[in-house]
């Protein structure tokens, strides 16, 4: 088979639709492990070797996914009008770019990136964006350390409560069953969790999530210089 050409007579084989194809067994399984290049050989419908021709190993195509991902993080074109706003809007950018891709989570937990195309779109940018609103270098530093590293732990574990995700279908009716759930415990064993049961289900929420984050801003902005 010719190089770039897939079976059957398909789109020319380019490295950004085996980067497309990569990201999208990814994002839908729990395990890196389980994207092979056999697998995503088969899934573009070509030979292992064909790959091979476009990366030279999994550790590569897996960078490459980096690459993809982290330097497409979309931050707000306008600068911020304020510190609270410009971290609040990185804190946003965070979440939409690891629910748009969940694989990413993974890929940041097991693995460091020295791409130039990653440290541009998912650093460089997000710390021009806070000084650029008036937040200290440094300071904007410890900002991009607890932001990514909060979305990080917040989307792995919103990821598997499917009551914590608004876009799910029949969402109330998740949390109704998980509600349910908690307030079934044995109450003498669980007392608090069944006081609290309707509170327990917004744990995964988005709500929760910016809680946080607020908490975080206000300590920050009080922090800042007059």
């Amino acid at each position: 088979m010719a190089r770039g050409r897939t079976a059957g007579g398909r789109d020319p084989l380019t490295p950004e639709r085996i980067i497309d194809a990569a990201l999208l067994i990814s994002d839908a399984e729990s395990d890196l492990d389980r994207l092979t290049v056999r697998r995503l050989a088969a899934e573009l419908g070509v030979g292992t070797m064909t790959l091979y021709s476009y990366f030279r190993s999994k550790d590569e195509i897996l960078d490459a996914m980096a690459d993809h991902v982290l330097g497409r993080m979309r931050l707000p074109a306008e600068p911020a009008g304020s510190p609270a706003e410009a971290l609040r809007s990185v804190a946003e950018a965070f979440l939409a770019m690891m629910r748009e891709h969940p694989s990413v989570v993974r890929l940041l937990a097991t693995r460091i990136t020295n791409s130039r195309t990653a440290l541009r779109g998912a650093m460089e940018s997000v710390l021009a964006h806070l000084v650029a609103a008036g937040v200290p270098g440094p300071t904007a530093v410890r900002c991009y350390g607890f932001l990514i590293t909060y979305a990080i732990g917040f989307v792995s574990y919103q990821t598997p409560r499917p009551w914590g995700h608004q876009d799910v279908d029949e969402a109330a009716e998740v949390r109704r069953q998980r509600s349910h759930f908690y307030a079934g415990l044995p109450r003498d064993d669980f007392p608090q969790m069944v006081a609290l049961a309707d509170h327990l289900v917004d744990l995964p929420s988005d709500e929760q999530y910016r809680a946080g984050v607020d908490a975080f801003v206000e300590s920050v902005v009080r922090g800042l210089p007059a």
